[in-house]
């Protein structure tokens, strides 16, 4: 059932994709959405305040966060350590993935699709 549900990851018509002017938590809430999955911002090494938008976090960190950004896509197909450095490549912050709950990372090596369905405990 593995492979045919990663068949079905890459084709799956869900896709999450960020644009530098939302508020973060509006960006979670999306990714929530779209996957069933908590997406946390952090600030450093705390997290970030969910009100605040991509522009509002670089004044608020050492780490330049890049809100000129195209934006990235995610989908089901991609792994949870590619999606979490897509973010930091192109907008210059660190994300977290965790699980549905919002209390325990995923994986980095499998797919978002992967650790919506809870395919790694």
């Amino acid at each position: 059932m593995g492979l045919l549900n990663n068949i079905k990851d890459a084709f799956n018509k869900a896709e999450f994709s960020v644009a530098p002017n939302k508020k973060l938590k509006t960006i979670s809430a999306d990714f929530k959405k779209a996957f069933d999955l908590t997406l946390v911002f952090y600030k450093g090494v705390q997290i970030a305040d969910p009100e605040l938008t991509l522009n509002q976090l670089g004044k608020k960190t050492t780490k330049e966060v890049n809100t000129t950004a195209d934006g990235i896509k995610i989908k089901g197909s991609t792994k949870v350590g590619e999606a979490e450095k897509m973010f930091d490549k192109a907008f210059g912050v660190t994300v977290q993935i965790k699980d549905k709950s919002g209390k325990n990372l995923v994986p980095n090596e499998i797919t978002i699709g992967q650790a919506a369905r809870e395919e790694y405990k």
